[in-house]
């Protein structure tokens, strides 16, 4: 057996046992695809990544080689591992800026002097438009439950969602999510996930937009790189202004809280410089035998 070392954490918030959970391999490389992805249905996590360390000129090239898996796949891009990972490595690295190299490319997470980490995500691609008659449903409300000023919108920025505006909080609140119909509608789509996300706190000091989304059969307490689809789509029809940072409260309803910052700019029709960011908790430390 060898015993592969790895880290528990908890990412979007400040609080242990409550944000997106997160198990992080440090040392990666002397694992297989299938073993990862064993190690990943092994943690039960959404995600689970795996650090492959190179040579220091590789890294500071191309940044730290990260593989990123949930129950099910590989994915090229996830916002909360990103985080989670790059935060790791900002501690054990002492360096306030990290750059990982993902399926999609480098991604950088910056660090400021509170803590907490920042990503810049790639511009975002801008899909099909859907029907809110027939997405709606999914989500257990009515029509007049999601804004007719904004469309329902597939968006990428490095993983495809379909972003679903909401009234209002309360209407989140009343939702019931149905994977197995989700999962039906999405087969045809160009997005893997609905992402839906009302510009309304709830009356939560410090909140903006509240957000929920199911993934893989359960429900997601965080969703980076969905919220950075999500700010983009609102920036990008006008509902945010350009550049400024809202938050999002996710995570609510599986009592697992998680706040996401998030920005974008738009020059003309363009959106770039998609920012996400939060804090992150180290809840454990362990190893698992590998065969």
């Amino acid at each position: 057996m060898r015993h592969i070392p790895f880290v528990q954490l908890d990412v979007f918030t400040q609080r242990p046992l409550e944000g997106n959970q997160l198990a992080v391999f440090p040392d990666a490389g002397s694992l297989t695809g299938d073993d990862m992805q064993a190690l990943a249905r092994e943690t039960n996590f959404s995600e689970t990544t795996f650090i492959i360390p190179r040579g220091g000129d590789v890294e500071g090239r191309a940044g730290v080689r990260v593989r990123i898996f949930t129950v099910q796949q590989e994915l090229p891009f996830a916002g909360h591992p990103t985080l989670g990972t790059a935060w790791f490595l900002h501690r054990q690295r002492k360096v306030d800026r990290v750059t990982l190299d993902l399926g999609v490319g480098p991604v950088t997470v910056e660090f400021g002097a509170d803590g907490a980490g920042v990503m810049t995500q790639k511009d975002p691609v801008f899909g099909a438009t859907h029907d809110r008659r027939d997405v709606a449903p999914l989500g257990g409300l009515s029509v007049d439950d999601l804004r007719d000023d904004l469309p329902v919108q597939a968006v990428s920025t490095g993983l495809p969602f379909v972003v679903v505006p909401v009234r209002t909080a309360q209407a989140l609140r009343r939702m019931k999510l149905d994977a197995t119909r989700t999962d039906a509608y999405l087969a045809a789509a160009e997005a893997k996930f609905l992402y839906w996300i009302a510009l309304d706190g709830g009356g939560r000091d410090g909140v903006d937009a509240q957000a929920r989304m199911v993934f893989y059969g359960g429900e997601d307490p965080a969703t980076g790189s969905a919220a950075g689809c999500g700010i983009s789509h609102l920036v990008h029809h006008g509902a945010v202004p350009s550049g400024k940072t809202i938050t999002i409260l996710q995570g609510l309803d599986v009592k697992r809280p998680s706040l996401v910052r998030t920005s974008a700019e738009r020059v003309m029709d363009a959106v770039s410089r998609v920012r996400v960011g939060g804090h992150v908790v180290e809840v454990a430390r362990g190893e698992y035998a590998v065969p």
